[in-house]
């Protein structure tokens, strides 16, 4: 599913996470529990607010963000 992310940006632009929107619900990230990088993506795996894990990915060259529950 296609979501909104408010990233942190530190040394590089989108260096992480902060908060994300599946549709109207905010979700704050509590934890970032692991992190990749393939060739274009990004790769996060989360703890949320909502007590829940998702994946999150960013394409490098769109710019977009999925996420899933997982």
């Amino acid at each position: 599913m296609d979501v909104r992310v408010e990233t942190h940006s530190g040394y590089k632009a989108d260096e992480y996470p902060k908060r994300f929107w599946i549709g109207d619900s905010a979700l704050d990230v509590v934890e970032v529990e692991d992190r990749w990088y393939s060739p274009g993506c990004s790769y996060f795996r989360v703890f949320a607010g909502d007590a829940a894990r998702y994946l999150l990915r960013r394409d490098e060259k769109s710019g977009g963000w999925t996420a899933c529950r997982v």
